[in-house]
């Protein structure tokens, strides 16, 4: 059995394993129904596997995600959880994120988890303009220093926005990075490390078209987002299958 290898990310110190597990399914909106003995069971299994750091979101099932991995949390409290806050909003501007907004999401979070400051928070995916305007990270800022969140970053769509969110005091960015999308490695990997930013790479086998267990037979659910948001439907593009057609990254794989 390979074990678990762990590095530091960033400047937020934590010590994380190299494989997280993200944990939309957890709640079921986004997905296919999933059970509460389901979500336990597989953060355990993530958990034994090595596993210390767990990604999650407000929106994921209207905090259900959270609370599961809260409740997991009370026997395992040496987890690490980062936490995306931002989609519950109806348009992505940067009037949303407002400082009322922010620190409303953050409470949120803080009872879904059972917790009283999050591990690390990432603004999850906003718009471009979002980056042009500190007051947004200033509040995290300032969430910080009266100690509701330890740390805080970005989820991104584009290095762009991972770029220009290094003028800020981040920790982390969470950025799409697989085999499809190696854009970042180029344009923005040298520069974190300059700024000591740690790097998560979300989407790294493209919605599993990386794994080679897809051919052009494979059926998702009819609520999966591999169905419902396969061209960016739902929400961003270029999101599910890195953007990537999926008959294409299935005989990119054969």
């Amino acid at each position: 059995m390979t074990t678990m290898k762990y590095r530091t990310l960033g400047k937020t110190g934590l010590k994380i394993s190299e494989v997280s597990l993200g944990t939309w399914q957890l709640g079921g909106k986004w997905g296919d129904p999933f059970s509460t003995q389901d979500a336990q069971d597989t953060l355990a299994a993530a958990y034994d596997a090595g596993v210390n750091f767990f990604d999650t979101a407000d929106v994921y099932q209207d905090g259900q995600s959270e609370h599961a991995i809260g409740q997991f949390r009370k026997t395992h409290d040496d987890i690490i959880i980062s936490t995306k806050i931002g989609r519950k909003l109806p348009e992505q501007t940067a009037a949303g994120y407002s400082p009322d907004n922010i620190r409303q999401w953050i409470d949120d979070c803080l009872t879904n988890q059972g917790v009283d400051a999050l591990d690390n928070v990432l603004l999850h995916c906003p718009s471009f303009d979002t980056y042009y305007t500190p007051e947004t990270f200033f509040t995290l800022d300032q969430l910080q220093k009266e100690g509701k969140i330890k740390n805080y970053g970005v989820s991104v769509e584009k290095v762009e926005q991972a770029i220009k969110a290094l003028d800020y005091n981040i920790g982390s960015v969470e950025i799409i990075f697989n085999m499809f999308r190696l854009r970042p490695a180029k344009l923005f990997f040298e520069l974190a490390k300059q700024h000591n930013v740690g790097i998560l790479a979300r989407v790294p086998l493209a919605s599993g078209l990386l794994s080679g267990k897809y051919t052009l037979d494979t059926q998702f659910g009819p609520n999966d987002q591999r169905t419902t948001n396969r061209h960016g439907e739902q929400f961003d593009k270029g999101e599910t299958f890195s953007g990537v057609d999926y008959a294409t990254g299935v005989k990119g794989r054969q």
